[in-house]
């Protein structure tokens, strides 16, 4: 498989320049509150049998971003990379992709939006000019923890930019515990799988007050199915931040398990070949190999 959803973060970051990046990294995260590496990562991939991941950003800075395509360029399971540009200032943002897909390994660009105080971020209209630029490039568009104040947001981003390809990072973030918050998240889910230029992600879904298990995940994973089908779904794991949740093996296994009810060709297409062509990896699929 290609874990499609992967960070890295080094903590020295936080003393140089005078600004404290990762801003929502601090020592209340816990065992997260320290550098997660190159090495660390690949070795983690390598011990569960998986053959490379897509990076995504983890701090809305120019910096990050450069740390990531540096990675990348040291170590061939790096297949792709999801970067921060400024979208709220398209002049810079242009500036940012011109040097950024330099980088065949560059594939799409987020921004952390559930930071962000905004609350109609993604319907400003210079994030609407960046994101045209970015999709004029082939680019995609990320989107972390859409739910509760960014999902209906990108329904209508969806929608009235039918050129730009929009990735659910984590399902959108649905609140499993609780059943009446969990019908505005299938309404607006639903209405973004109807929608052809999207795509979900099986990633970050160690929920609050939830057991991770196969059994709790399984209406969510049917849910997804129902909405995307298995060609516009992938799988990821959010690591480090799911080793909140769990080990990263076990974050797998339980996705893994939820997976093997599809059929071999549908399997494919979550595991690998959704990421593959989503993102445009220059990577064969096992499949076909």
């Amino acid at each position: 498989m290609i874990d499609s959803h992967l960070h890295l973060w080094t903590l020295d970051s936080f003393v140089t320049g005078g600004v404290r990046p990762y801003g929502w990294l601090g020592p209340q995260r816990g065992a997260l509150f320290r550098s997660f590496g190159e090495d660390e990562a690949h070795e983690t991939l390598d011990a569960a049998g998986v053959r490379g991941a897509v990076l995504v950003q983890a701090d809305d800075t120019v910096a990050d971003t450069e740390s990531m395509l540096a990675v990348a360029a040291r170590n061939p399971w790096v297949f792709g990379v999801v970067g921060w540009i400024r979208l709220d200032a398209p002049a810079e943002a242009d500036e940012q992709l011109h040097r950024f897909t330099a980088h065949p390994v560059f594939k799409g660009v987020r921004h952390l939006v559930h930071e962000d105080p905004r609350d109609d971020f993604l319907d400003l209209p210079a994030v609407r000019d960046s994101l045209a630029l970015v999709a004029q490039r082939g680019l995609t568009l990320d989107i972390p923890d859409a739910f509760p104040r960014h999902l209906g947001g990108a329904v209508r981003l969806a929608r009235e930019m039918p050129e730009l390809t929009v990735v659910l990072d984590h399902l959108g973030k649905p609140p499993l515990a609780d059943a009446g918050l969990m019908e505005a998240w299938s309404a607006d889910f639903r209405a973004l799988g109807r929608e052809p230029n999207t795509v979900a992600k099986l990633s970050g879904l160690h929920l609050p007050d939830v057991a991770y298990s196969a059994d709790t995940l399984e209406p969510l994973f049917e849910s997804a199915l129902e909405a995307f089908g298995p060609e516009r779904l992938m799988i990821g794991s959010d690591w480090p931040v799911s080793t909140l949740g769990a080990p990263y093996g076990r974050t797998l296994d339980v996705l893994l398990e939820l997976v093997s009810s599809l059929s071999p060709s549908e399997q494919d297409a979550v595991l690998e070949e959704t990421a593959i062509r989503t993102y445009g990896l220059a990577v064969t699929p096992l499949a076909e190999g």
